[in-house]
């Protein structure tokens, strides 16, 4: 007997939607079905005291050894889907639902001379057309009410059939215009048959057809001043909309088609696939596959079609298939997909209506199934646990590395070049470690010079703060500060990686050893082919792609590139919106907004004397001063400033004193980043 809390889902991973869940055992069979409203209310009841449980349902929650769900817009679309997976699986608690009879059918008897309607459960019967399930017998009858205007389809037993046809007299039905009576012979075998067959038609979505051909009739009959007969047809249309929208379909039409979603990150993809037949959902599949190469969503797509349809023929193959982003070239897949189904099919991207909707709806499903599988695998101890002893394991190190640091850098050709520092601690995130840095030392793109500086910088700080709290010193805690937070670079890492191959980790190992520190670790992990790099080694690490420590050390990786890329990012957008303002100490930004309102541009501020600068409210001379001299500076080309006077001055700038002189033109002090 299994514990459910062994496999009960964290409350955050759960999505409050309407969906599906399924319950599965050990060897996992599908065991229970069920529908919810808000799968996390529902889900959540499963998961209480085993003692306030009915007994069947403990019985259910001990048998089941994982749960799973699926995430749709409606309850009709989760009424839909529940029933086809009980059909599908036949799960052994669902006993209540084992002989259908809380899913009725509507059903046309076409393998019959005169094809009756009428509601059927149980085991579908060969040329049988069947519509459906609804959720209770009276929505058949109620929708079957609404279509005898229209369809005159017999809907009587064999016996009542064939006692009218001995009497030669119809049925109620016959008399008011409900039946044809093809009992009595008012109509033929053929022409009855195809009644049914244009009823079938309506009900698989084919509606368009016969609404407009009975709207048609309806506006000549009112020309024709037929008004009783087009008073009919018009209650003949109102009956049919009715209907239609007793009877929702996910597709118009009986659709045949696969729709295929995607949704990834820079590690993995999660793909969901739903597999309309006739218009309805009849089944879902998925999988999550790492991203071992750089890829396009297209081909992420063309990957997907192939496991799909490789070993499929004929109706196997749904003419449609819809998918978020075209294989490129999307010609070949065509093809091919058209050679296995051994007739045309259609590979696109919806773009409106109701498989655009329904397309969103899988994409929902990707995307919970990607986070899911992510949480899942970030937040189980035992796994974090193993990717930490794997990366010990295959780098050598004494233990396991319960800390680790990862530096990139990062710079748009050469311009605000940047690094970053992320901290992963037992395997997670701990963001409050993380670090940014300018580089200082020099000017251009040189990302090995810069990982050099960056580890220099970083444990420099780390001795400093070493040398200066003689750390832990008489049992107390001295790396933290008076608050209680850690000093920003107290705690030494087990493991350094760095986001490069063998120039990166040579320049953080040197880094380390000019420093005198032995006892940190260093790697680098190398984008192009997954590769560990470790420091004086010829040949690289190479981990299985299966690996829980490789899937660490690139989540490691990629969290350094995108805190790097962020904040370069970001600096870049403050370089372009930058101005000569910015470099006035103690001139804030309520001042500059001021200055600027009240000259209304920056050219006529700089235009202006001082006199004029410091009727500014809020700004005085000295401050008026010095934002002349500041404009002036990032301004070469413009005359110079006598300070005294607000006199413009004609002659160029010359590197005298600033009383009644001209101003030197010198460059603006360079601004230093800090560590944050």
């Amino acid at each position: 007997m299994a514990d459910p809390s062994s496999y009960r889902p964290k409350p955050g991973q759960i999505p409050d939607s309407p969906g599906v869940y399924r319950f599965r055992d050990e060897h996992r069979r599908v065991i229970y079905v069920g529908k919810a409203k808000s799968l996390r209310q529902r889900l959540a009841n499963y998961f209480q005291d085993l003692a306030g449980l009915h007994p069947r349902t403990r019985s259910m929650v001990t048998t089941a050894a994982s749960v799973e769900w699926t995430v749709v817009s409606t309850e009709v679309e989760a009424l839909q889907l529940e029933y086809s997976w009980i059909k599908e699986f036949d799960p052994r608690f669902n006993v209540k639902y084992r002989d259908d009879k809380s899913y009725p059918y509507l059903a046309v008897t076409m393998n019959e001379e005169f094809p009756r309607v009428q509601v059927m459960r149980g085991h579908k019967r060969k040329g049988v057309r069947y519509f459906g399930p609804y959720g209770h017998a009276w929505a058949i009858r109620d929708t079957v009410d609404l279509l005898l205007r229209v369809f005159p389809v017999r809907t009587c037993s064999a016996g009542v059939f064939k006692n009218a046809a001995r009497t030669g007299r119809p049925c109620l039905l016959g008399y008011i215009g409900k039946c044809s009576a093809p009992c009595v012979e008012r109509v033929s075998a053929d022409e009855h048959r195809e009644l049914a067959e244009e009823f079938c038609d309506f009900m698989a979505g084919r509606t368009g057809t016969y609404l407009r051909r009975l709207e048609k009739q309806m506006t000549q009959a009112a020309e024709e001043m037929e008004y009783e007969r087009a008073a009919r047809l018009r209650d003949d249309i109102e009956a049919l909309k009715k209907a239609m929208e007793k009877n929702a379909v996910v597709l118009a039409d009986a659709t045949d088609a696969d729709l295929i979603a995607v949704a990834e990150d820079e590690l993995e993809a999660a793909v969901q696939i739903f597999h309309v037949r006739g218009g309805r959902v009849r089944g879902q599949r998925g999988w999550v596959t790492d991203k071992v190469e750089e890829i396009t969503t297209g081909a992420l797509v063309e990957h997907a079609l192939q496991q799909l349809y490789g070993e499929e023929k004929g109706d196997s193959v749904p003419k449609e298939v819809l998918v978020p982003a075209l294989p490129d070239p999307v010609e070949p897949v065509q093809e091919w997909l058209t050679e296995r189904r051994g007739s045309a099919v259609s590979l696109r991207i919806p773009q409106r209506g109701d498989k655009k909707a329904l397309m969103e709806t899988v994409e929902r499903n990707a995307q919970q199934a990607l986070v899911l599988h992510k949480t899942k695998r970030a937040s189980d101890l035992t796994t974090r646990s193993r990717a930490l002893e794997e990366i010990a394991e295959a780098l050598d190190l004494d233990s396991a590395p319960l800390r680790i640091e990862c530096y990139d850098i990062s710079h748009l050709q050469g311009d605000d070049v940047v690094a970053s520092m992320v901290v992963f601690e037992d395997g997670l995130q701990r963001k409050s470690e993380y670090r940014r840095f300018q580089i200082k030392g020099f000017e251009g793109q040189d990302d090995v010079r810069s990982m050099h500086e960056v580890i220099n910088r970083r444990f420099r700080r780390y001795l400093a703060e070493k040398e200066k709290t003689g750390e832990w010193a008489d049992g107390e805690n001295t790396l933290t500060e008076e608050d209680g937070r850690p000093k920003k670079f107290a705690y030494p890492p087990q493991l350094v990686v760095v986001d490069g191959g063998q120039p990166q980790v040579a320049a953080a190992k040197k880094a380390l050893d000019e420093l005198g520190i032995d006892d940190v670790a260093v790697c680098g992990l190398a984008k192009r082919l997954e590769e560990v790099w470790l420091p004086d080694e010829d040949d690289p690490v190479v981990l299985p792609r299966t690996s829980e420590g490789l899937y660490l050390l690139q989540r490691v990786r990629d969290e350094a590139h995108r805190f790097a890329i962020t904040y370069q990012r970001t600096k870049r957008a403050k370089r372009f919106r930058s101005s000569p303002l910015d470099d006035v100490p103690g001139l804030g930004d309520t001042r500059k907004q001021a200055l600027l309102k009240h000259f209304g541009s920056l050219k006529k501020l700089r235009s202006a004397t001082i006199d004029q600068i410091c009727e500014v409210p809020g700004i005085g001379r000295k401050t008026a001063e010095t934002i002349a001299v500041a404009l002036a500076q990032a301004a070469p080309a413009a005359p110079a400033v006598n300070t005294a006077t607000g006199e413009i001055m004609e002659e160029e700038p010359s590197s005298k004193g600033s009383s009644g002189q001209p101003v030197a033109m010198g460059a603006p002090d360079e601004r230093r980043g800090q560590e944050t």
